[in-house]
């Protein structure tokens, strides 16, 4: 055992899942700039945008490939794709989620379809699909993985006209307990990070509005601010680490105290 904390991540392979913008590409150059070779998947390979020359410029490779998470055979063979490419994969990271807003009176079945689709069964199978290799590396003396989801604070805490949302988040925080209990025995960490409002260009057309984002950083209890996307990538950079090696089915809430409260 190491006197003290390693948080390199030199030689390990990570896949994040939906990694053309906003957390997804953040995460994608952190871990990177961590060490680690990045496989990414992308809703549309055809526009992976400067992320693969980002990636190239911190010296990692990177590995694009066609990954719409509704779609369970892209999904598997994204996965496989790594594998036989890398020849292993040791952190997944499941970024992918959606969030139509709707009061719950008025959500239709496609919308509620859909969010379950990409944020609850697009991660397990991910999830499944990437242990699937990670058990076989163990059991060939290679090591397990770490797996980490995407939730969010709204899997604790209630947010009007976003109750689907909310519901496929708390589920990842069960899922990621389930998991993690039932691959540990496999050497496989699963564990999530459930952020606040982060600045990114997914949330920038709702923190335009003054009114909306002075709520936010009121209801951001402790801190009083959005939070920026390093804020997030740390946590999952430190979980994806050998620093985080006896952390298993937690859920990390990064929400500057929303919760607290």
């Amino acid at each position: 055992m190491n006197t003290y904390p390693n948080f390199d991540l030199s030689g390990k392979i990570a896949l994040v899942t939906a990694a053309a913008r906003g957390l997804g590409r953040a995460t994608a150059l952190a871990l990177a700039h961590a060490g680690a070779d990045i496989a990414v998947g992308l809703r549309d390979i055809d526009h992976p945008g400067n992320l693969p020359e980002e990636i190239a410029a911190l010296g990692r490779r990177c590995l694009p490939m066609q990954m719409d998470m509704t779609d369970l055979t892209q999904i598997r063979s994204a996965i496989d794709a790594t594998v036989h490419h890398y020849g292993r994969i040791d952190i997944l990271v499941n970024n992918a989620g959606i969030a139509p807003t709707n009061l719950a009176e008025d959500v239709t079945e496609e919308d509620f379809d859909r969010t379950l689709a990409v944020n609850l069964k697009g991660t397990f199978f991910a999830c499944q699909a990437a242990a699937r290799h990670m058990i076989q590396q163990n059991q060939n003396g290679k090591g397990g993985g770490r797996i980490i989801n995407m939730g969010s604070q709204a899997g604790f805490a209630a947010l009007p006209t976003e109750s689907v949302y909310c519901m496929t988040k708390a589920g990842i925080a069960h899922l990621t307990k389930c998991l993690a209990v039932e691959w540990g025995q496999h050497n496989i960490n699963v564990n999530a990070v459930a952020p606040t409002f982060i600045r990114t260009d997914g949330t920038a057309p709702v923190l335009s509005d003054p009114a909306f984002r002075a709520d936010v950083e009121e209801r951001i209890a402790a801190l009083h601010r959005i939070g920026e996307p390093v804020e997030v990538t740390g946590a999952i950079v430190f979980l994806a680490s050998p620093a985080a090696s006896l952390i298993t089915g937690h859920t990390i809430l990064i929400d500057g105290g929303w919760t607290a409260r």
